[in-house]
């Protein structure tokens, strides 16, 4: 399986002041340390910059991320995105425009979102969008 981890697991597994014990972070460290394969896309990366500050910090997560495939949202994907923002509202689920494009990349890429997020969750069932855990994306109605 591979992983799109949403800023949400990052900032989360990031943190210094306290250890957390979401389900989540924990399938994260699994993932580092097993044989699953994490991709990141620059929107995450940009989020996750904006959110913690100082040089130091921001250099270590740059760092970090370089070992990190990356996948790019093409014209396509834009498009795409749009789709499946308008079916949720359609259907009456918000889901943001970068939201919409995260779920947009991992159906494209074949990946899951690891995410503490529950619009992903809601959004799953109006599109084919996996979320973490495996095999827990949502029946559609």
């Amino acid at each position: 399986m591979t992983l799109l981890v949403d800023t949400s697991v990052w900032s989360l597994a990031l943190r210094r002041d306290a250890e957390v014990a979401e389900p989540q972070v924990e399938a994260l460290k699994k993932a580092l340390f097993g044989s699953e394969v994490i991709v990141t896309t620059g929107l995450i990366l940009q989020e996750l910059l904006q959110g913690f500050s100082g040089p130091k910090a921001q250099a270590q997560i740059v760092e970090r991320f370089a070992a990190l495939p990356l996948v790019q949202p093409d014209r396509d994907d834009h498009v795409a995105a749009a789709g499946i923002r308008n079916t949720c509202r359609r259907a009456g689920v918000q889901i943001g425009t970068i939201d919409a494009l995260l779920a947009q990349l991992c159906i494209r890429h074949e990946l899951t979102l690891l995410t503490t997020d529950k619009d992903f969750t809601h959004a799953a069932r109006h599109c084919p969008l996996r979320v973490w855990p495996a095999g827990a994306r949502a029946a559609r109605p």
